[in-house]
């Protein structure tokens, strides 16, 4: 009697060990969608004897009855089981089928528990390898037959020595057979789109029950889950929904903020999933392709309004979404680029100025700050370059269909992004301001090699008598408008290059309100004399003209004018570059280059 309650409680405690396990197992969502069975019977033949759970292609896991384990290790095994199912191993089929041999139910338990590796479910065996060979379940089960099974694969299994894979016949004839791979695949994608939406701010919970997304907010995923040119961007983009802000900043539909990462749309427009992917593919475009940058000189509203044809050509062209109605389209401008069309749309300003983009008619909806409370960004030219460049081999790996050759275009030369500022300015420097060279002459020898020690070699030297050394001109603003961090980068770049070439001094011109001519300064001291004079606006010309005049200035030699572009417009008569700002604008256009200091 004793005995048979020892046996009574020793089966309880086995089956609430093993009721833990399917519920921590329940707790994964992609293993959940994954329909199968138990059989914990006593009379069970396909019951393993020293292990924990079989699986067959009925959809039955068939796991020991009496075993007591940790509810996180049949969690493990269970998972291993179910994850046979999901991964295409027992397919369901009414005739009857070869057993598969011992390398490939080793081949298919270690693709098993690799997988199970990054996708955590309780705690795997001790016995386990830590680490598995690459390669799916054919290639390793050819492999092993060739070279021989490891003997650490061989038992992976969640079945000890016996096979954990059994095929047996549909028993349920009449029935649909089901696909646990479609099944497993719908599950794991709809998880991870939505630990995406958990990492992005756009869900508080894995829940399927949370609230039903707002279209916009389907448009979204749907570019993460199922549209990879742009799914690496819009996994990055948060989307601001409101119509207060909206109303106040006249977004008509929807604009976009590059700086941000923000899209903006005014959440009592009315369109449907189609027509909110082509809007939200529209602003993401814009913030990719860097549109706000690009503008330069030309009038930013019909350089928004020429990138808004461009683009909606290329929407139209990759049918992405729906075009909602009274977009900008027109079907001549097709295959050209954002420049061609603006030089076209500009000899028509009247007209043009009506046209509406997607923020509405006169404005453009590419933002030049945010709206809203400041953040850090980091990097971001990186963020938009990357994401389209993976997106773009994504798509065209994944044969997702045909992209204008515009498109492609643009975003292979986003691969290869302009110098810095700092090696063009160094460029600029060889090409005008060329270092002395020295000559070479035996009479002073150079050190001799040492692998060579009885080879003479010609030494380097400058000769004694007088030689020109060049020189350049620095046209300072120093009005109260000036950025210190501005100076202090421009100022250190001019002075690292210029005493790598041996230039002596420079002459330095100071400008606010009138010019103050500082004479020759070593190129180390100019930081050091820089004083922040006036207050308002800034005129350079005279600083200029004084270098034009001047007897002792080489005229020959080239002009540097740093300035935050708010200046008056200048006219240089010798070669000369601009320093300015990042995201600043001269008021007139550049003849020299335009070094823009981030």
């Amino acid at each position: 009697m004793k005995r048979a309650e020892r046996d009574k409680k020793k089966r309880d405690l086995a089956l609430e060990s093993f009721e833990s396990g399917v519920a921590l197992l329940r707790t994964n969502p992609a293993l959940a969608a994954l329909k199968f069975d138990t059989c914990r019977r006593e009379a069970c033949t396909m019951a393993p004897r020293d292990g924990l759970v079989s699986a067959d292609s009925n959809g039955t896991l068939h796991v020991h009855p009496t075993r007591i384990a940790e509810p996180a290790r049949w969690a493990w095994s269970l998972a291993h089981a179910a994850l046979h199912l999901g991964f295409g191993h027992l397919p369901a089929a009414p005739a009857e089928r070869d057993q598969p041999d011992r390398y490939d139910l080793a081949a298919r338990c270690t693709v098993v528990n690799r997988f199970l590796l990054t996708f955590r479910v309780g705690t795997a065996p001790d016995d386990l390898p830590l680490s598995y060979p690459g390669g799916d379940e054919e290639q390793l089960a050819a492999r092993w037959r060739r070279t021989g099974l490891p003997a650490a694969y061989e038992h992976c299994g969640t079945a000890g020595p016996a096979a954990d894979q059994v095929l047996v016949r549909w028993a349920s004839l009449g029935r649909h057979i089901p696909d646990w791979p479609l099944a497993f695949a719908t599950a794991l994608t709809r998880t991870v789109s939505a630990a995406m939406d958990m990492a992005g701010g756009r869900r508080d919970s894995l829940d399927d029950a949370a609230p039903a997304r707002r279209p916009w907010e389907r448009a979204l995923n749907w570019f993460v889950s199922s549209y990879p040119l742009l799914g690496g961007l819009a996994a990055g983009i948060k989307l601001v929904a409101d119509a207060e802000l909206a109303r106040a900043h006249g977004i008509s539909i929807a604009a976009v903020n590059a700086e941000a990462g923000e899209i903006y749309v005014n959440p009592l427009r009315t369109f449907d999933d189609e027509e909110w992917r082509f809007v939200l593919a529209h602003e993401m475009l814009h913030a990719a392709l860097r549109h706000g940058d690009r503008c330069g000189t030309r009038d930013p509203y019909l350089f928004n309004v020429a990138c808004d044809y461009v683009i909606n050509g290329w929407l139209r062209e990759m049918q992405v979404g729906a075009m909602p109605e009274g977009v900008l389209y027109d079907a001549q401008l097709a295959g050209l680029s954002a420049e061609e069309v603006y030089d076209r749309i500009a000899v028509d300003l009247r007209r043009m100025r009506r046209l509406a983009t997607l923020r509405g008619k006169g404005l453009g909806d590419v933002l030049g700050g945010p709206l809203g409370p400041p953040r850090d960004y980091v990097d971001l030219d990186g963020f938009y370059r990357r994401g389209l460049a993976q997106g773009l081999d994504l798509h065209q790996r994944q044969e997702r269909g045909f992209l204008p050759g515009g498109l492609v275009e643009e975003i292979r030369a986003l691969s290869h992004p302009p110098l810095p500022w700092d090696a063009q300015l160094a460029r600029w420097f060889d090409e005008f301001v060329p270092r002395p060279e020295p000559l070479r002459t035996y009479a002073r020898p150079a050190r001799r090699q040492a692998s060579t020690p009885d080879i003479p070699r010609a030494g380097r030297w400058f000769p004694p008598e007088e030689i020109a050394r060049c020189t350049f001109g620095v046209v300072l603003d120093t009005s109260g408008s000036m950025d210190r961090t501005l100076l202090g980068k421009a100022l250190g770049a001019i002075a690292s290059y210029a005493e790598a070439r041996d230039v002596p001094a420079a002459r330095v011109v100071f400008c606010d309100a009138a010019p103050h001519d500082a004479g020759y300064l070593p190129v180390t001291e100019i930081a050091g004399r820089v004083r922040v004079h006036g207050r308002g606006g800034t005129v350079l010309q005279p600083g200029i003209d004084l270098l034009h005049r001047a007897d002792d200035f080489p005229p020959g030699a080239p002009l540097l004018v740093i300035t935050d572009g708010w200046c008056d417009v200048l006219r240089v008569r010798r070669e000369h570059a601009y320093l300015i700002p990042q995201g600043s604008h001269l008021p007139f256009t550049a003849r020299g280059p335009v070094f823009r200091v981030r």
